[in-house]
């Protein structure tokens, strides 16, 4: 990237954590999120488990009356995104600034609101349906809703690409400060897919695992033993910002984004492409733009889904970029701890990745016991572990054959 941008705030909510800093402290510690599903009566279903968040109580976090007019996944998106403002220094928002963007992806947006709606309009009638339903199940929304509660007023939209909303947020944030467009961008993903609809179409394509009688260990990236994904929900969010901007006022510089590229299968639906060659080229993309050799590179934060293609096709990806480096590289899926927030989860693993630069520390992939000899990478198993880093990357793979990858680099004036 020809300008310089950085990362001045972040925060999250997650099935492991409540904020930015309990979210990473569950990845190092290597503590699993998934467990039966409470918030629904999942006994209908063949996969009653996910990462969900517990004890959600959105009236701590907002009025009531906000609260019931917005989607859970739009809760989550408010959440995480005051966190990471008031992190970067903006405690009271932005004041209305036409120079502040905001960018939330997500993979479905108001699934579960969509859900209701659909069952009150078969119960009751057209007449009771809330005339929320439509605004509260608007992938845009929480990027909407988002930048009413920051009153940040310049470009404002929702990316949405599946299992790369997040990331292709991320880079399309760091473009549009490049273009000058804005001098803060806050970005990331949000998503609440865990209802009936959401969990059954996505069990009924084979995509879940079935351990239902070992929540804990279902997700087990690169694992021989792998059956599927685990559903998460929850949101990440970061401030990033034009580094000169940050110098100037004095803000903490977390890491800096260096590059960004994203790219098609062209090849299937659902399936990855032959080989990861899609994530092969996103990755090379990314490294070309921020102008950064493999070599450079310390540590991969892998999309790692736990599904028997992508873990395979993605270690083929790492290999195809990186040759014999490949083996010296620390990779890890979080996944593993987090589930697989669909369209959440890149801007999830982007924290985990600027984190593990900023602590020296790699997070584990938990559950992997077997490990899969098509997977012979050093995958970080089940224990975290120092590291200096210096330049990280993170994956991020969606249905539809979308392909993004981020790098990241230690901040160094």
């Amino acid at each position: 990237m020809d300008e310089r941008i950085v990362v001045t705030g972040m925060g999250a909510v997650t099935a492991v954590g409540g904020t930015a800093e309990e979210t990473w402290d569950s990845l190092v510690s290597g503590r699993s999120g998934v467990k039966d599903i409470s918030i629904f009566d999942a006994s209908r279903l063949s996969v009653r488990f996910a990462a969900e968040v517990s004890d959600w109580k959105p009236d701590e976090y907002m009025p009531r009356k906000d609260a019931r007019r917005m989607d859970r996944y739009s809760q989550f998106a408010i959440v995480a995104s005051r966190e990471a403002a008031a992190n970067a220094g903006f405690e009271d928002g932005f004041g209305g600034s036409d120079r502040v963007g905001v960018m939330i992806g997500t993979g479905i947006g108001g699934i579960a609101t969509t859900q209701e709606q659909f069952r009150i309009l078969d119960s009751r009638g057209p007449d009771r349906v809330s005339p929320f339903a439509v605004p509260m199940m608007l992938p845009n929304m929480a990027s909407g809703q988002v930048s009413i509660a920051l009153q940040a007023r310049g470009p404002n939209f929702a990316p949405m690409s599946a299992c790369s909303s997040a990331a292709d947020a991320l880079g399309l944030a760091a473009q549009t400060i490049e273009r000058h467009e804005a001098d803060i961008v806050v970005v990331g993903g949000a998503e609440a897919p865990l209802c009936e609809m959401a969990v059954a179409g996505f069990a009924s394509a084979r995509a879940l695992s079935s351990r239902n009688e070992d929540p804990e260990s279902a997700s087990r990236p690169f694992d021989a033993e792998r059956d599927g994904f685990v559903m998460g929900e929850g949101a990440a969010v970061m401030v990033l910002e034009r580094a000169e901007h940050a110098v100037a006022r004095g803000a903490e510089i977390l890491a800096e984004v260096c590059g960004y590229g994203s790219v098609g299968d062209a090849y299937h639906i659902t399936q990855p492409a032959e080989g990861g060659d899609g994530g092969a080229r996103a990755m090379s993309l990314a490294l070309e733009r921020s102008d950064i050799a493999p070599s450079e590179v310390d540590y991969v934060n892998a999309h790692g889904t736990s599904t028997p293609l992508n873990d395979k096709f993605e270690t083929m990806a790492i290999k195809s970029v990186f040759g014999e480096a490949a083996y010296g590289l620390s990779v890890s899926s979080t996944k593993s701890m987090t589930g697989h927030l669909l369209g959440a989860a890149g801007a999830v693993e982007a924290l985990a990745t600027v984190e593990a630069i900023r602590q020296g520390v790699i997070p584990p992939t938990i559950n992997l016991k077997n490990p899969d000899p098509d997977c012979d990478l050093d995958y970080t198993p089940n224990l975290c572990r120092e590291r200096d880093v210096r330049v990280a990357i993170s994956n991020s793979m969606g249905f539809g054959g979308h392909n993004a990858c981020l790098v990241f680099r230690r901040w160094e004036a």
